[in-house]
């Protein structure tokens, strides 16, 4: 089957990619099968994001049996009780909860804020990333849980939710910032035990992609819940604008692409990784969208999306096939980012690919 991918829209992109996973795999079979996981959240959301753009409902019945798959009439589901990471496909409980026909997703949403009380936290107050990593905060974590508490605030009530989430986001940049670069590390140790942790600042010695990616996704996504005016949207607007232009700095020139360990790639074992680089197409047309970067933002988001479309790949029957997918990976040294092996179609990967084509949809058709 052939494509004539030269002149597919973004929203074409995205379509493609839904359409061929869910034609590999019903939703309770999306990897990790059977499971309340963020894996399964991240594609689930990009595929809400398209939902939202054109109102398809094919996809949102495939959403919705992804969560009732998992939830009883009750509210109840297993999930992980010990890490950020188990928070994330909360976000798609909201919109189920809206059509106010069912209550369950209510009581889901309400056991997925009830971790915030008991998750480990630093001494200041942020949050434990895992509990096997005591002291731990990783960039990560920032969206998986921190958009779910600033949604829940905005949709209960909840206001000390939101300033809770806000907390979190400056302390991992009091922490994990380097204002030389602008970039932000993965990790930082409170206790400075691991093994990769500066023993002076606690920082974990690099700038890998996808976690910087997840913080451009969940800035993006606190302003989006942060009405203008409102403490702390000023704040992290600045944070946004500052965090974009660095961004562009580090864009490869000639395919678009950004590296795996952002700042290095002048070294020949580093490579370009796609799930963050469509994090970071996400992330600048978003800030282009509410007048935080100019022209160069939009460029280099441009720039970025054509890199993506470029490594796409389709297999025999029309599939769509996302490279170069770096799989879940923790803090660490160099050698332990460039050394993780890649993936084809991870949902890490095409959950972000399918955001930073809805977010591109209304930027392409300006002049190039």
């Amino acid at each position: 089957m052939m494509l004539q991918t030269e002149k597919m829209t973004p929203m074409e992109w995205a379509r493609a990619a839904c359409d061929s996973l869910m034609s590999t795999y019903l939703p309770e079979e999306l990897p990790p099968a059977g499971r309340w996981h963020y894996h399964q959240g991240v594609f689930l959301c990009g595929m809400e994001m398209l939902w939202q753009a054109e109102r398809d409902d094919r996809y949102d019945a495939y959403i919705k049996r992804y969560v009732d798959k998992l939830v009883d009439d009750y509210g109840n589901f297993e999930f992980a009780r010990d890490e950020l990471d188990a928070v994330q496909a909360g976000l798609l409980l909201f919109r189920l909860d809206e059509r106010g026909a069912d209550r369950k997703y209510r009581a889901a949403a309400d056991k997925l804020r009830s971790l915030f009380q008991t998750l480990n936290r630093t001494s200041e107050g942020g949050f434990w990333h895992k509990d096997k990593y005591a002291y731990n905060m990783w960039l990560d974590g920032l969206y998986m849980g921190g958009v779910f508490a600033m949604k829940y605030a905005n949709a209960y009530g909840e206001p000390s939710l939101r300033e809770m989430a806000l907390h979190q986001e400056q302390l991992m940049r009091r922490y994990m910032k380097d204002e030389k670069t602008g970039l932000l590390y993965h990790a930082w140790d409170e206790s400075r035990q691991m093994s990769w942790a500066d023993p002076e600042t606690g920082c974990s010695p690099e700038f890998w992609g996808r976690s910087l990616g997840w913080y451009g996704l969940a800035v993006a996504q606190f302003l989006d819940e942060l009405s203008e005016g409102e403490a702390g949207r000023s704040e992290l607007e600045d944070v946004q604008a500052d965090f974009s232009r660095s961004l562009v700095n580090y864009q490869d020139a000639e395919s678009g692409l950004w590296y795996q360990i952002v700042d290095k790639g002048g070294l020949s074992d580093n490579w370009l990784e796609t799930s963050c680089t469509c994090l970071f197409v996400y992330t600048l047309a978003r800030a282009y969208k509410l007048g935080l970067v100019g022209e160069e933002g939009l460029n280099a988001a441009r720039r970025g999306f054509a890199g993506l479309v470029s490594v796409v790949r389709f297999d025999e029957q029309g599939g769509f096939i996302l490279p170069d997918i770096c799989i879940g990976t923790s803090a660490g040294d160099y050698e332990s980012y460039v050394t993780r092996p890649t993936c084809e179609n991870d949902l890490h990967g095409v959950g972000a690919f399918v955001m930073a084509c809805v977010e591109m949809e209304s930027l392409v058709a300006a002049k190039q």
